[in-house]
This record gives C-alpha cells, structure tokens and sequence, in this order.
C-alpha cells in the first residue's frame, strides 16, 4: 500500500504544503478567527486506493482486530515521510462508551500503540489513552451531509478525562499558570501534572477523515489543556463532493 508523496492544507485542501501544514491564508485566518487547531494533517493514503476503503471496513465492522498492524505501518511510514518534528506525545480520538461496548476496541487506539512502537524504535513515544473522553454519542459524520452541521454535529463532544487526569482540570478551563494544581504525592516526578501536556507536541490519531471537524474539535481541547502543537494523522480522507457539503 502506497503512502502520499504530497499532503494538501487540511483547512481548504486547495494548496499543496509541506507537511500537510495550513496555508498561510488559512493560517492567518485561524489565528484571527480562532476556529482551526491543528497545525498539520497527514493523509496516509487514497481511501478509494489499495482496497483501503475494503480493508478499514473489515478493520471496524468486522471487527478484524489484526489488520491494525498493516494500517498502523502505513501510517508511520506517512508520518516519516513528511517533514514534521516528532512528537512527545500520542492521542488517540476516543469513542463514545456506546460503539466501543459494541465494537470491543477503539481502532485509533490501536494504530495509535504502533506508531507509538515504530516511530522511534527503541524508545515508545507515550499514548495516552485515557486523556480525552467522547461526552457526547453523536450522529456518525458521515451521514451528516452539510459542513456546517458536521461542526455543529461534534462541537463540544470531548472533554478532558479529568477522572484519570484531575490535575488538567484547571488547565483545560484556563490555561494560565496560576491555575494549574500540583502533583500528588503518589507522583514519582514531583512536577505539576499540567506538565503532562503543557508545551507539548502531540499526533492525534484517526483512521478516517473527511472534513477534520472531528479532528480539530479534539484538538481544540487539546490545546485548552496546554498543548502547544497538534499533528493530525489517518489512514484516508474519505472524499465527499464540496458541492454536497455545501447544499
């Protein structure tokens, strides 16, 4: 299976860019706006290429647990292959309780632990698996048809598992250092919790996306909490005519 020799601006799609990083209109436009969050999106390969669409379809519904190795080497070869510093971090989009009591496994989590695993052979990059929480059980993206009601659709669906993570529960209210609670004492480090996120850089992993809201909603969060940069990574973008997103 053949990775992308070239990403495109993942806001508009309409510029070839290193890395999958924003345009710079796009770029100054979310800088204004405060509507987009990642800073790149890696696209592994042409969802309609290579019996991809075949292959994620037994992966997620029937429940072909193994073919995550396959699919997770695609999409480190991808992250390899483009020009972006390595992260600190890994994030998988979690789902809702519902379809993961139903499908038995997350499948960005999976690919998440083999990027983890290969990227940097020898040295695991962290996934935290429990960092965010899918609140809200949504309508699956792709049977929403307009742009605008897919961003209403997933807006405010992930929080901050602060169960797991009671310390980022000041920092994804207000990220200013007064705020931030310390470490408790069963910590190893005694540094503050908050630095866990704080400054980092971070790949949010996926397996399909078509127009990135769900992507950008998380990393909305994400960036809340302290992150300083989040790389978007997934098998495809499943393509929908604009035309059809726009009616």
């Amino acid at each position: 299976m053949q990775t992308f020799s070239f990403q495109v601006c993942p806001k508009c799609e309409r510029f070839i860019m290193d890395s999958g990083k924003l345009c710079q209109t796009c770029k100054r436009s979310a800088l204004k706006n405060k509507d987009f969050f990642l800073d790149a999106l890696i696209v592994a390969a042409k969802y309609r290429e290579n019996d991809l669409s075949r292959i994620v379809h037994f992966y997620k519904y029937n429940l072909v647990r193994d073919l995550h190795l396959p699919l997770g080497r695609v999409m480190t070869k991808a992250f390899l292959d483009n020009d972006l510093p390595l992260p600190e971090l890994i994030v998988p989009v979690p789902l809702h309780k519902r379809r993961l009591r139903w499908r038995g496994f997350n499948q960005s989590e999976l690919l998440a632990d083999y990027i983890s695993e290969n990227l940097t052979p020898g040295m695991e990059i962290p996934v935290l698996n429990d960092l965010l929480v899918r609140k809200k059980h949504t309508t699956p993206q792709m049977k929403v048809r307009k742009y605008s009601e897919r961003k209403k659709n997933i807006r405010d669906a992930f929080e901050v598992n602060i169960k797991c993570h009671p310390e980022l529960a000041c920092s994804a209210r207000d990220s200013g250092p007064n705020k931030l609670k310390k470490i408790d004492s069963g910590s190893e480090t005694g540094m503050t919790k908050s630095n866990i996120l704080k400054n980092k850089k971070i790949i949010l992993v996926d397996d399909i996306a078509t127009t990135g809201a769900t992507l950008n909603e998380c990393a909305k969060v994400l960036k809340s909490a302290g992150a300083k940069k989040v790389f978007g990574i997934v098998l495809a973008r499943q393509e929908i005519s604009k035309k059809v997103l726009l009616n």
